[in-house]
């Protein structure tokens, strides 16, 4: 393996609904796809409570979302061989209500949310429609070459 995209990687079921579909190879193969650096990611899989919880605690915001991002070297500078450290949070119950929503499987929609936390850990973001654009075009090419539509069509 390559140290330019060196991944330590943990993953944590705490809500265990998607361990089986959801397989730790898969995560690594996705994080992989969408990573630009060396990288010590912690994937967590929550339920409502506890995502309501983290993003009303950490956003101010008192609902539980799809994706959470906790970059811990954000905003600092970081040297070409320092990883990019970060926790990405799904939240399983709303993942799946999304899935449903869209007419996605739940592994489709699960690559998806884990490319788009992986691109914000690496300072991507989507607040103003340049970002948005850049980032949902990279979200798209990525999931290309994993073999998985337009999460965005």
């Amino acid at each position: 393996m390559s140290e330019k995209n060196k991944l330590t990687l943990s993953v944590q079921y705490a809500d265990p609904r998607l361990q089986e579909s959801v397989t730790r190879p898969l995560v690594r193969k996705w994080i992989k796809a969408a990573l630009f650096a060396p990288a010590e990611l912690t994937v967590r899989f929550v339920d409502a409570a506890e995502g309501q919880a983290l993003n009303r605690d950490y956003r101010g915001k008192d609902y539980a979302t799809n994706v959470l991002t906790f970059a811990y070297n954000e905003g600092e500078e970081v040297a070409d061989d320092e990883p990019t450290r970060a926790d990405i949070i799904l939240c399983t119950d709303v993942l799946r209500q999304e899935a449903a929503e869209q007419r996605k499987t739940v592994e489709e929609h699960t690559a998806h949310l884990i490319v788009h936390g992986v691109l914000h850990a690496q300072g991507y973001d989507h607040m103003d429609d340049e970002e948005a654009a850049e980032m949902e075009g990279l979200e798209t090419e990525i999931l290309a070459g994993l073999g998985y539509a337009d999460p965005y069509a």
